[in-house]
């Protein structure tokens, strides 16, 4: 029996909200140049995926979610800007990035080109998704993040900004591997493998960020976080 419109249209919003927040957040964390900020919006963000997966009737991922990303994978982010244990060294506070404009716009025209191949996959290649793209607006979400946090990767040279985008990279990815295989017991336990693989790769960032800074202090990452040449 088909249920009427009255009674699916909320629920149609309440996914589209989770998307909006999901996509916006993400955007907050990748380009704001406020490091804290950039981070407290992960943790929005996580949060948001962990009601994502809740949507998608996946209670083990959303459980995972929560405790790999806006816990723990959140604890790594501040204790690479220096705000869990301030004595080790200087906190970081801002990313001021300089890069010519002619690099910005490749890079945010192969971030672009990414989007639409992988619009281009789901129209065409995977013609029997799971869920279908144009009924979960998480999934196109999925692929807006992705597609976002890749550019953001090529764009940004501070290593907490690529940590970032890494961890947004992979929720992107990670919400269309459940688009196409489904939310399966088998799925799930295949995502929760990523996310945990995911945070073990955040803590070992965050631990490499927090001693390179002792070592050399902040200017080691330079104005647009690559390694400063030393003086001879």
């Amino acid at each position: 029996m088909i249920a009427p419109f009255d009674a699916i249209e909320p629920l149609e919003t309440v996914e589209m909200l989770l998307a909006l927040c999901l996509t916006a957040s993400a955007l907050v964390c990748l380009f704001d140049r406020h490091l804290l900020r950039a981070c407290c919006f992960f943790v929005a963000f996580a949060a948001s995926m962990t009601l994502a997966w809740w949507w998608l009737e996946a209670p083990w991922l959303a459980a995972v979610e929560l405790v790999l990303g806006v816990v723990l994978t959140g604890a790594c982010f501040f204790y690479a800007l220096g705000h869990v244990s301030p004595g080790v060294s200087s906190p970081l506070e801002r990313d001021r990035f300089s890069e010519p404009w002619s690099r910005v716009a490749m890079r945010v025209v192969l971030a672009l080109a990414w989007f639409v191949m992988v619009g281009a996959a789901i129209r065409y290649v995977i013609a029997d998704m799971a869920y279908s793209p144009s009924q979960h607006p998480l999934l196109l979400a999925g692929v807006v993040i992705a597609a976002s946090a890749l550019g953001a990767f090529a764009l940004h040279r501070h290593l907490l900004r690529r940590l970032l985008a890494f961890n947004i990279l992979g929720s992107g990815v990670f919400m269309l591997l459940a688009g196409v295989a489904g939310t399966s017991a088998s799925a799930q336990a295949l995502i929760s493998v990523g996310l945990l693989v995911a945070w073990l790769g955040s803590m070992l960032g965050a631990l490499l960020i927090r001693q390179l800074l002792h070592l050399e202090g902040v200017e080691a990452l330079g104005p647009d976080g690559k390694p400063k040449e030393s003086a001879t």
